[in-house]
């Protein structure tokens, strides 16, 4: 009978932190049935999705309350579904506030829990500790810091690696004056990136700001905005950008606005330690609604929200590597001042990209698909 692996992963960049370890073992163990939550990547190594990222993708203690009657649906299907394929192990991706629900679960149901990038416990609510201590049987961390941080809470953490780092070996670089040419770019034009996230719902507090602050760029500089659109969002979704009169908009991928740009504008989250791993200077944005922010600014403990901040202090900085405008100081004309000043100041975001690269040689370049990957196998295997 074929071993069976349950996965979740409730978020765009938990698909693809997920897929490179599922591949891993499926050359392992061909025949292994994978099950879950997920998104395209891993529907196209042949998992059977119950819920896809795109149903998942909510944040924010607001949306989750006005999506509690379907979340609590898929709750109760995807546990029903786990009593039925009785998995002989789970894959739990970030996404903590349903896998550490799911991770009890699972645990009452004698099913192994191996949990791949910790949840922020050290940034805010630490009592979820107590969780993964009861219910996780390997917690897989992708910082080296969160070993010892884990280690003075009584909890064994195993350092695999970092991801991104393992991911973004396989892009392809292409020379900027290549990319310059191709999208017929006039020689000496700057080049600002947009990366407003994966949820429609940091579309809507963030992109009219990112937009707004764009179309004041342009009316300054010689300026193309390299606009890095998640598959999942709309294209009409960025249809007032195109609108502002002198505005150039250049669609591309993420990680080629990454490698390209000048300076980019980036909301929060993984993407900024993906713009750090291609050492981009960035301007980290960061809006919710008032009742989320009021809530969540008295759980938060870090004096800095971006990974890349994180990353780069877990490392040695000593003081913020990028700017990071949250709240009220997201507005247009606050984004517009803090890029201008480094697009004006060449030094400036040199020193921005030497300090990004430094970081970045300080993350693993170990591989953590195969690792989890591994650490799967083990129970699959017995």
């Amino acid at each position: 009978m074929p071993k069976k692996l349950f996965v979740l992963a409730g978020e765009v960049s938990g698909d693809l932190h997920a897929s490179g370890p599922v591949a891993r073992l499926l050359e392992m163990a061909p025949r292994t049935e994978v099950f879950g939550v997920g998104g395209d990547r891993l529907r196209a190594q042949g998992a059977r999705l119950l819920y896809d990222t795109r149903q998942m993708s909510i944040m924010g203690f607001v949306d989750v309350l006005l999506h509690a009657r379907f979340l609590r649906r898929a709750i109760r299907d995807i546990k029903a579904a786990i009593v039925r394929e009785k998995p002989d192990v789970a894959l739990l991706v970030d996404y903590p506030g349903m896998n550490l629900m799911l991770a009890k679960f699972l645990h009452e149901q004698a099913i192994p829990v191996v949990y791949y990038i910790s949840p922020q416990v050290w940034a805010w609510k630490e009592r979820r500790v107590e969780a993964i201590r009861q219910y996780v049987d390997r917690l897989l961390v992708i910082f080296r810091f969160e070993v010892d941080f884990f280690k003075l809470h009584g909890v064994k953490a195993e350092f695999v690696g970092s991801p991104v780092v393992e991911e973004l070996q396989e892009v392809q670089r292409e020379p900027k004056e290549a990319f310059m040419r191709r999208h017929a770019i006039e020689p000496g034009t700057q080049l600002v990136g947009l990366l407003p996230g994966s949820r429609r719902q940091e579309l809507a507090h963030i992109f009219p700001s990112m937009a707004g602050a764009a179309a004041m760029l342009a009316e300054t500089g010689n300026v193309v905005f390299l606009l890095g659109r998640a598959p999942q969002l709309e294209v009409h979704q960025f249809e007032a950008l195109r609108h502002h009169p002198g505005v150039r908009v250049v669609e591309c991928s993420a990680y080629e606005v990454m490698q390209q740009s000048d300076l980019g504008l980036v909301t929060s989250g993984t993407a900024t330690l993906e713009s750090l791993c291609f050492g981009m200077p960035m301007v980290v944005i960061y809006r919710t609604g008032w009742l989320n922010y009021t809530i969540g600014r008295h759980l938060v403990k870090l004096t800095s929200i971006s990974l890349a901040n994180i990353v780069a202090k877990g490392l040695g900085a000593t003081e913020q590597a990028v700017p990071e405008l949250i709240q009220g100081a997201a507005s247009a004309e606050g984004i517009f001042r803090e890029a201008t000043r480094l697009l004006d100041d060449p030094r400036a975001l040199a020193a921005m990209r030497e300090e990004l690269l430094l970081a970045r040689s300080g993350l693993a370049s170990l591989s953590p698909s195969k690792n989890v990957a591994d650490v799967l196998a083990g129970y699959l295997m017995q």
